[in-house]
């Protein structure tokens, strides 16, 4: 919601303060789709050239999460805590025979079949399960401090590469500007085949090659570069998931008790998201 106020602010001050003082959109509307469709063409190319198509995929699928925030909601962060809480008691009480099956083929899993959200989510679901394995299989043998290093190079491992499209958007936030200045060059180019023309014509088509600067410069810093910042901002946000799991399952096997392995939890969570301690237990009481 507030991406697209920002995209009609943006616009209304930057073309309605020109037209307000004055100034003609004529040659600007002009001109306007040969230079976009030179810039951001190219800049595309040159993403295409320089990434590969998870990345690209990974910007088309972005633009939905600038504008839409964070796929993990305040539900599903509680979600999550229940489905570990869950699998951690049946460890602690039943035992690792009991928790087995779970782990092993989850998709046959009631406990995993009441989160379907999470099930979605392979990095989720493979950062529970396989760190759970490892206790199921070590038989109470693990030593905490290893097993938060090994999670910590997993979650860092998926947020770098989570973030290769921000990364790519920044880097075409960076290149449009000098694709407006190729824009431009070509449009004086073109102005220069036609210098014995009237001034009033030379005119228009030095203006029509500097809306190529302009065009350049105001896609970079005033549409792209702010969705690379909200994109990284967001996977940022979506990565607390991984934390949440990681606080659980480190604060269990340094043996807290289970209002600390919660608060751990919790504390992972950023303020917007962040369930109360209250709705913790009373969700866990009602499973």
């Amino acid at each position: 919601m507030f991406g697209i106020i920002g995209l009609v602010l943006l616009h209304v001050c930057v073309f309605g303060v020109f037209v307000i003082h004055g100034g003609s959109m004529a040659p600007i509307i002009a001109a306007a789709p040969f230079e976009i469709a030179t810039i951001l063409g190219a800049g595309i190319a040159a993403m295409l050239i320089g990434n590969d198509l998870d990345t690209i995929k990974g910007v088309a699928g972005g633009f939905g999460k600038v504008f839409g925030g964070s796929k993990w909601k305040k539900q599903d962060f509680l979600d999550v805590i229940f489905l570990v809480s869950k699998l951690l008691k049946i460890l602690r009480v039943d035992g690792p025979v009991a928790l087995e099956a779970h782990v092993e083929s989850p998709e046959s899993s009631a406990i995993f079949g009441e989160y379907p959200r999470i099930m979605k989510d392979h990095h989720v679901l493979h950062l529970i399960t396989d760190t759970v394995r490892l206790m199921v299989i070590s038989s109470g043998n693990l030593n905490a401090y290893a097993v938060e290093e090994v999670m910590d190079a997993a979650i860092k491992e998926h947020v770098h590469h989570a973030a290769h499209p921000a990364h790519a958007l920044a880097s075409l936030a960076g290149a449009l500007p000098a694709l407006g200045i190729v824009a431009c060059v070509l449009g004086v180019v073109k102005t220069m085949g036609s210098i014995d023309q009237p001034p009033i014509i030379l005119g228009g088509l030095i203006g029509s090659a500097l809306v190529g600067t302009f065009m350049g410069v105001f896609m970079a810093y005033g549409i792209v570069e702010p969705m690379a910042n909200r994109l990284t901002t967001v996977l940022k946000e979506e990565a607390q998931i991984y934390h949440v799991v990681k606080q659980m399952i480190v604060a269990t096997l340094h043996g807290h008790p289970q209002p600390l392995v919660i608060e751990a939890a919790r504390v992972a969570i950023s303020a917007h998201n962040q369930p109360s301690f209250g709705e913790v237990f009373d969700g866990l009481r009602g499973k």
